[in-house]
Order: structure tokens, then C-alpha cells, then sequence
């Protein structure tokens, strides 16, 4: 099976290497990877060649959604261990590019391709006293020589499924890989059942990290003058990371609310373009986050976030919010918005996403089908302040009680520190 999986990691090199000629991603992956064992060897042998050197903590994440599942155990971390050297490192360009200058880590780097010479190099050269992966990254030649070199390994926010090679017939030796690391943290009991149906143990049900986000974010609002200024004394319906369909539901929306209500929406794809488009979808009742300081925000109706990092804040300025992506491959971070109590609407492609499914099964998220369905239950919450007032406390009270993930790992992981 090693054989396999090596031969397997080749062809995907050779794949991704052919689709740099033309796909702006894959080339940013391999340029992206040139000379990166030069810059890891100048700056970690200078920081071993040190008479006490720090230690190394490698935290390992494949792009930015897993990024904000490692966050809060970063930074935790940090607060806890703060005398440790924080490595780290993306797969994907999307990851990294967002978060290279991330203040968390001491340094931030791609990963270099799970070859076994590759591994064997970056192990050597970085010298980590322990490696956190988060959720589905299971590189096996990186986990190989962890476990040669007998350097404590964790995986946090994780989720198994029946599907996956971990439980096929063909998995045993993946399966033996999983068993040497030190903890599993998942995210939910089925995780927990499936792996020890397969007399893997070494598992903690801590839950998912991502409710310790969103819930540090609410509680460390930012100052947004302007937007505060535009809702202020308004039902506000916040509409995040939404893509036409969903613009034309929350502009129907309007037609029916009038000026008592005013809309954020907050564009998933932020381009001239599409802004420009948006903006004229409103018939001049839109106003520019970017023009918004010298615009008449009492009469916008409608207020367009042009501008990127802003979305999880927005929340706090709204009574009910709209996720984007429903009516395309999948919604995008409901809990963002449940953070701040507020009950949450989005389109019917939800249920790959656990949250999702268990947020409308207690009744504070809803998902529609077309405008019809957006306008009567919009209107419903709007008419019935009392309703309104229940289903938003709780959803705030579905993040609150989900929250300690971060807590749990840390209490696992500190047990190793000076080991």
C-alpha cells in the first residue's frame, strides 16, 4: 500500500505540474514550493544553532477553512506556551495567500509535497517538538517519520465518515497509521463510534473548534462607525458571501419590506465588476462601503461591502441574516451569524454541513427554495417581534453551549510541552 500511496502522490505531481499551464491555482501551488527548503534550512539552522532554542510547535493546516478550525488552538497556545517557536504551514495557495502574514506564527510556509525525501528533509531541518494537523490532513510519509523520530502527533477538529479508505477493506494500512498518533480529536460522536469500530481508541470527542471562533470574534467587536451609522434605528438583514441568486431573493426581499428594513450584503465574489452589476441591480438605492463616507446613508436602502475581512463583524449590526451559496455548490459559515443570536436563512444546497442540518432542525436557521418562501418567513419574524426575540436567543444559545473544543485539545496537548 505504500508503493501505492507513493505512486499516487507522483502522478499528483505530475497532474498538477500539467495544470499550472494554465490554472492560476496550481501554478501559484508549485511556484509557491520553488526554494523552499533553501529559506526552511537558513532560518531554522540559525534557530538551532541557538544555545537554548526555542521549541518548535508545527501546526498544519490544508487551506483557510481548516485554518479557522486551528486558529483558536493556535492562539491558545500561545497564550498558554508562549516561550514556543510557532511553525505554520498550508497546502493550498488559498491558505497561505490569505494568511502568510498571519501574526499567530512565528513563520508561515507552504508544505512540501508528502514524498518520502521530502518529509524525511523537513523534519530534519524544522526539528518540531510536537505536529498539530487539523481535520482531513493525513499525509502518511509526514506521519511516518513523526512517529520514526517519536514526536508526539495530534489531529483536532476532525470528522470521520463510513466512505472514507479509513473503513474499506483496503484500509488497514491507513488505519495503522491513525493508531500511533498520540490523540484524535473529533468533532462529534459518530466520528468516535466509527474509529473505534475499527479498534482505533486513541480518540477524544472534544467538538468543533470553530464554535470557539466565531464566539471569540462576537465577543471582540470592532469599531465600524459607518456601518453603525447606516443601521442605526433599522431592522437590518445581513446578507454574507452571496452570489446572484442570492441577490435577486434578498432585492425581492426588499420590495416587500420597504424602507423599515435595510440590507448589508456582503458580495462572496468581491470585483469591480460584480459590484458595479449589484449596485444597478438596487435601481440607485445602493451605497458603497468604499463611497459610504460621504454618501446620504439615512436614505440607502441597501449598503454593499466592497471591501474583504469584514463579514464576521457584520453580524452584530443585524437582526437576521442570509448565508449565500445555497442555490450553488453549498452554503458557506452559518455560525458566523448564529454567534450573534440571530436566526439565519440560506438556500436549499446545506446539507453537506452538520451545523447547518442541526440549526434548522431546531428551528433558528431556515432554508427556502425561492423568493416566495424568503419573503413569508422573513415577513413572519418581522410581524412577531416576541417570535423574533425567541429564535434569535436560541441561536445564540446553539453556539454558546457547543464552545470549549479549544480547551480540551490544549489540556491534551500541554501534557507533551518539555517532553
Amino acid at each position: 500500500m505504500r508503493l501505492l500511496y507513493n505512486a499516487g502522490i507522483a502522478v499528483y505531481y505530475l497532474l498538477l505540474r500539467a495544470a499550472a499551464l494554465y490554472s492560476p491555482k496550481a501554478r501559484a501551488w508549485h511556484y509557491g514550493r520553488k526554494g523552499l527548503f533553501e529559506k526552511l534550512d537558513a532560518i531554522f539552522t540559525a534557530h538551532h544553532a541557538n544555545e537554548q532554542p526555542a521549541p518548535i510547535a508545527w501546526f498544519h493546516c490544508a487551506s483557510l477553512g481548516e485554518f479557522e478550525q486551528g486558529r483558536p488552538v493556535i492562539e491558545a497556545f500561545r497564550q498558554m506556551h508562549p516561550g514556543h517557536l510557532i511553525l505554520l504551514t498550508f497546502f493550498s495557495p488559498s491558505g497561505y495567500n490569505h494568511k502568510k502574514d498571519y501574526k499567530g506564527a512565528d513563520h508561515v510556509f507552504y508544505l512540501p509535497l508528502d514524498t518520502r525525501r521530502n518529509a524525511r528533509k523537513f523534519i530534519t531541518i524544522i526539528k518540531p517538538q510536537y505536529a498539530v494537523f487539523v481535520k482531513y490532513e493525513f499525509w502518511f510519509n509526514y506521519l511516518n517519520e513523526l512517529f520514526k523520530k517519536q514526536i508526539p502527533v495530534f489531529t483536532i477538529s476532525a470528522i470521520f465518515r463510513p466512505d472514507q479508505h479509513f473503513f474499506k477493506w483496503y484500509g488497514g494500512w491507513f488505519r495503522t497509521h491513525l493508531r500511533k498518533i498520540n490523540r484524535i480529536f473529533v468533532q462529534d460522536t459518530e466520528s468516535a463510534e466509527l474509529l473505534n469500530m475499527v479498534e482505533i481508541d486513541n480518540v477524544t470527542v472534544s467538538g468543533d473548534t470553530r464554535f470557539d471562533r466565531v464566539f471569540q470574534i462576537k465577543n471582540q467587536p470592532r469599531d465600524l462607525p459607518l456601518i453603525a451609522q447606516f443601521a442605526a434605528g433599522k431592522t437590518v438583514i445581513a446578507g454574507g458571501s452571496t452570489w446572484p441568486p442570492d441577490d435577486e431573493l434578498l432585492i425581492s426581499l426588499q420590495t416587500v419590506t420597504g424602507d423599515s428594513v435595510k440590507f448589508i450584503i456582503v458580495p462572496h465574489e468581491i470585483n469591480t465588476t460584480y459590484i458595479k452589476s449589484l449596485a444597478d441591480k438596487c435601481k440607485g438605492r445602493a451605497v458603497l462601503l468604499s463611497e459610504a463616507e460621504n454618501a446620504d446613508l439615512h436614505a440607502a436602502e441597501f449598503l454593499i461591502i466592497d471591501t474583504i475581512g469584514l463579514l464576521s463583524q457584520l453580524y452584530r449590526y443585524a437582526h437576521i441574516a442570509y448565508i449565500g451559496g445555497g442555490f450553488g455548490v453549498g452554503i458557506h459559515n452559518t455560525l458566523e451569524a448564529a454567534a450573534y443570536g440571530i436566526p439565519v436563512f440560506f438556500g436549499p444546497n446545506y446539507q453537506r454541513f452538520r451545523e447547518a442540518r442541526e440549526m434548522t432542525e431546531q428551528g433558528v436557521a431556515f432554508s427556502v427554495e425561492n423568493k416566495e418562501q424568503l419573503i413569508g418567513n422573513v415577513t413572519e419574524f418581522l410581524n412577531n417581534q416576541e417570535l423574533l426575540q425567541t429564535v434569535s436567543d436560541k441561536a445564540g444559545n446553539y453556539v454558546a453551549t457547543r464552545t470549549g473544543a479549544t480547551a480540551i485539545i490544549l489540556q491534551e496537548i500541554s501534557r507533551f510541552v518539555g517532553q
